[in-house]
């Protein structure tokens, strides 16, 4: 197959630039921007790491040309680093979804802190919520006695995402479940979207992400407003 226009290189290098913390050796984003281009197939994967196919440097080193010359990046003897601009295009290309800037807030948030949470504004919006609920991490119910899974949520700081769509699918399936994916870091915000452009392209219009951040944002707004809730849910 064709490989990837340098031109389509450029945004995924400035999202692994960021998730890697801002720099990174041009060697190492040629191994690390592979999993961006399912489309590649496992012939050009092993060509690419095993540093025989000399088209993807050469692509790879045009889209850091040609972001170098809209000051998105600096490179200098093979270090790549993000620019406050790139910084920005990163920022407008994941609007909508929020990310830490605080290492210590991300530390704080783990996958059962965020369980915790879920149920919490599942029970506050009036739902009866469950954390591990047969294979889910967190689902809502209309109520106790019912066993339809109305919202199904699958936390994922760490671990196999293509497992995680496996289980929102099936979710939907089953029961048209409404499905959720709630992510820790902005790398995983892209690993999540090749994975349903390779394998879960049924899910695309289906499935919600929020981020830990997102999430506890809910849960402190709700929880300072939990006492009227039900006076507006009877309504």
């Amino acid at each position: 197959m064709t490989l990837p226009l340098a031109s389509n290189i450029e945004i995924p290098i400035l999202h692994e630039l960021l998730a890697v913390g801002g720099k990174e050796d041009v060697r190492y984003l040629y191994f690390r921007l592979i999993s961006y281009f399912p489309t590649l197939s496992d012939a050009e994967t092993n060509a690419i790491k095993s540093g025989d196919l000399m088209k993807w440097k050469n692509a790879v080193k045009k889209a850091g040309k040609l972001l170098s010359n809209q000051n998105l990046i600096h490179r200098n003897k093979g270090i790549w680093e993000l620019t406050h601009s790139g910084k920005k295009v990163i920022a407008s290309e994941t609007e909508g979804i929020l990310f830490s800037d605080s290492i210590n807030e991300n530390i704080s948030l783990t996958h059962k802190s965020i369980q915790t949470m879920l149920v919490r504004i599942g029970e506050n919006l009036g739902f009866f919520a469950d954390p591990e609920f047969q294979y889910y991490d967190v689902v809502w119910r209309e109520t106790a006695n019912n066993q339809r899974l109305s919202h199904v949520f699958e936390v994922q700081s760490k671990g196999n995402l293509d497992s995680a769509f496996a289980k929102l699918k099936r979710a939907h399936d089953a029961q048209r479940s409404k499905v959720f994916l709630v992510l820790s870091t902005e790398r995983d915000t892209n690993r999540a979207i090749n994975s349903i452009n390779r394998e879960f392209r049924e899910l695309d219009n289906l499935i919600t992400f929020f981020s830990f951040i997102e999430i506890k944002k809910i849960h402190d707004n709700l929880s300072s407003i939990a006492n009227f809730l039900p006076k507006l849910l009877r309504a």
